[in-house]
């Protein structure tokens, strides 16, 4: 790997040394590459003491039989933990939590040796809470994110635990830094503020170019610039109850079957894409996009049944023949395709073609439909810390992997986080994963996200779903609620056999009116200008010519998002009448 700070990297270090105790704590300077020096600790470390070693090693202890002692390099000092027996064996701070309080971690870590996995690790009176992850190489400084909420109160020690215990663990800049549940609502809510709306200043004028004064002006958003929706199955084809319910909704959907090879190809060479045809119509009548799902699933569970039989050669003719047949078709009708759904859980196609399975299949799609946004789409990387299988040091790894495939550098790549909850969310987990999954440049969306049936489902659905929509780098959210007759949904139902809410979907309607703008009304000044903040999305605008009070005009408009999410620039929309 080339430890190379790009201009990208710079701004991000920038921005990462600029941090102040309590602020916004959306990192949107988080670094996926390793570098050749540690940045400065977030919030100045936050509650560990000496975060930068710079008086020794006070504050920082031996966990296990590990050994620890300071070292200096390069003019920058740093722990080390030596001698190691056992995974746990590492250096660690004793701290004290309060229970409730959310907690951002981070930091920078190196090791001698190998490319290993790192865990941090609290340790408190009930038990072990993973707080991150990341892949630490020798030579270089990698950044790991992470976080918790605290479950229990009073002394904690947080350590750093790597099951190969040849290596030394390196670390340097470690932040530990609390939030209450008010701050935290309070983050979203800013967050929310700055990348969902913007400042517009609409201009009237009329023809000839005089502006109108005190004209009555009527805005009413028409649609929501943010992607929101869930998945359908083929219920809806014949169900005009459905139909209108959820069109009167969502902007993006994803088909819960009827695009899988499964489902598509039941016979060998008998192809049928009729219900995923009628579905994809029924999008495009009622303007709702639709995300490909999926090119092929690696798990051998949901494998067309002839599948497993092939040889090899046989295999791989089938493979290319499925691409072929399911890309061209939805070409241009989709706006990003799963590629190969859940490939860091499972390896089906890789142990039959080659590790590079997954990378040659993201190659030979984009050659068929390059403008196409492809996602790696895989469950449980937000939702479970403890599933090493597909955390985000994980991913970060495989995309890695696929811009290295030869010619596959110009693929747009995108993280699809499915979010299937069962548990109590970890929200500062979730939002250090997507600061360190946005700063690899994919497109970051939620793409099938429930909670598992259990006491607190509905509040927890909220959270998961605010959470999102808050961080600036998620680009859409698809919930896996799909309505089924028999009442049998995944694992929550939106409504009822009547299309009546559901406690989940009273929840969605909620966050619809909340994400947002409601009708207004106002006069233009003098100037012909009216200056309001709107959520991105497309607008009706209504003048009365104050002259005239029964010309009236009407215009559409949009309302975009900067072209850079750190920018304040007002947006003018000029209306001619």
């Amino acid at each position: 790997m080339a430890h190379i700070i790009g201009p990208f990297l710079l701004l991000c270090v920038i921005l990462f040394t600029g941090f102040e105790v309590k602020a916004l704590p959306y990192d949107y300077s988080a670094i996926s590459e390793c570098l050749q020096q540690p940045q400065k600790p977030q919030y100045n470390g936050g509650l560990i003491t000496n975060p930068e070693l710079n008086n020794g090693l006070e504050g920082w202890t031996a966990f296990g039989n590990a050994k620890i002692e300071q070292r200096e390099s390069l003019g920058n000092k740093y722990v080390v933990a030596y001698n190691r027996t056992q995974p746990s064996d590492s250096v660690s701070q004793k701290i004290n939590v309060q229970k409730g309080l959310h907690y951002t971690l981070s930091g920078w870590i190196q090791v001698t040796g190998s490319n290993i996995l790192v865990k941090a690790t609290l340790k408190t009176n009930i038990g072990y809470t993973l707080a991150g992850t990341t892949y630490a190489e020798s030579n270089c400084w990698s950044m790991f994110k992470g976080g918790f909420t605290a479950d229990t109160s009073g002394p904690a020690e947080l350590y750093f635990e790597s099951n190969d215990t040849s290596v030394e663990i390196w670390i340097d800049s470690v932040s530990l830094q609390p939030f209450t549940e008010q701050e935290w609502n309070s983050h979203q809510v800013e967050s929310i503020e700055k990348a969902r709306k913007r400042n517009v200043l609409l201009k009237v004028a009329y023809k000839q170019g005089s502006p109108v004064g005190n004209g009555a002006i009527s805005i009413k958003q028409k649609r929501s610039g943010f992607p929101f929706g869930s998945a359908i199955n083929r219920n809806i084809l014949n169900n005009t109850a459905y139909q209108n319910w959820f069109s009167s909704r969502f902007t993006v959907t994803t088909f819960e079957n009827e695009m899988k090879w499964y489902s598509n190809e039941v016979v060998q060479g008998q192809e049928n894409y009729a219900d995923a045809d009628s579905m994809l119509q029924f999008a495009k009548q009622h303007n709702i996009s639709v995300r490909g799902h999926c090119v092929f699933w690696d798990d051998p569970k949901f494998h067309p049944s002839w599948v497993s039989s092939l040889s090899p050669d046989q295999l791989k003719s089938a493979v290319q023949k499925r691409i072929v047949s399911v890309v061209e078709r939805y070409k241009g009708q989709v706006i990003q395709w799963d590629i190969v759904n859940e490939n860091l859980h499972f390896s089906f196609f890789e142990s039959k073609l080659g590790q590079d399975f997954s990378a040659w299949v993201f190659s030979e799609v984009h050659k068929i439909d390059p403008n196409i946004t492809l996602v790696l789409n895989e469950f449980n990387t937000i939702e479970e810390p403890a599933d090493s299988s597909a955390n985000v040091a994980k991913h970060i790894r495989k995309i890695r992997e696929i811009q290295s495939y030869p010619g596959s550098n110009e693929i747009k790549i995108g993280v699809g986080l499915e979010s299937h909850f069962s548990h109590t969310p970890n929200l500062p987990y979730i939002r250090a994963s997507i600061d360190l999954l946005a700063s690899t440049g994919s497109s970051i969306w939620i793409t099938e996200v429930d909670v598992a049936d259990q006491p607190k489902q509905v509040e927890y659905f909220e959270q998961v779903l605010r959470e999102a929509h808050s961080h600036p780098k998620v680009q859409g959210i698809v919930m896996w609620t799909t309505w089924s007759p028999n009442g049998q949904c995944y694992r929550m139902c939106l409504v009822d056999h009547n299309f009546k809410n559901l406690p989940g979907g009273d929840v969605v309607d909620k966050l619809l009116g909340e994400w947002g703008s409601k009708p207004v009304s106002g006069i233009t000044n003098q100037n012909g200008t009216y200056e309001l903040n709107l959520f991105h999305g497309d607008y009706e605008v209504t003048i009365t010519d104050p002259a005239n009070k029964d010309h009236q005009f009407t215009q559409q408009v949009q309302v975009l998002p900067a072209d850079q999410p750190e920018e304040t620039t007002t947006q003018v929309i000029e209306i001619s009448i």
